[in-house]
């Protein structure tokens, strides 16, 4: 049995939470720049790629520091209020890019 199995697991869900969300964020943004009538705006297109590949990759970092910090046997201070920060700040980044997306196609 691996030990800290319950916390493992719950770091494994919450990145895999940000991935899904990246993923429903990306998927709608990209189906809402082919709806427009007119050529795409490749830019947003990639800004939108670009976020979504950061949060990803800054998710999973996220997820291998806390693995390291479950392996540890001793009880260490939360340091994860930066990072999420951030990660959310860029999901809010990405709504905003959605939100761009939407008033292109009207």
């Amino acid at each position: 049995m691996i030990p800290n199995y319950t916390s493992h697991a719950a770091n494994e869900r919450t990145f895999l939470a940000w991935v899904r969300t990246v993923i429903a964020i990306e998927g709608f943004g990209l189906v809402a720049a082919r709806l427009r009538p007119e050529t795409p705006l490749v830019w947003s297109e990639v800004a939108l790629l670009v976020a979504g590949g950061v949060v990803i990759l800054l998710a999973y970092l996220r997820m291998q520091r806390i693995r390291r910090l479950l392996d540890k046997a001793e009880r260490s201070p939360d340091e994860t209020g930066l990072s999420s920060a951030f990660l959310v700040l860029l999901v809010a980044a990405l709504f905003a890019l959605f939100g761009m997306f939407v008033l292109h196609v009207r």
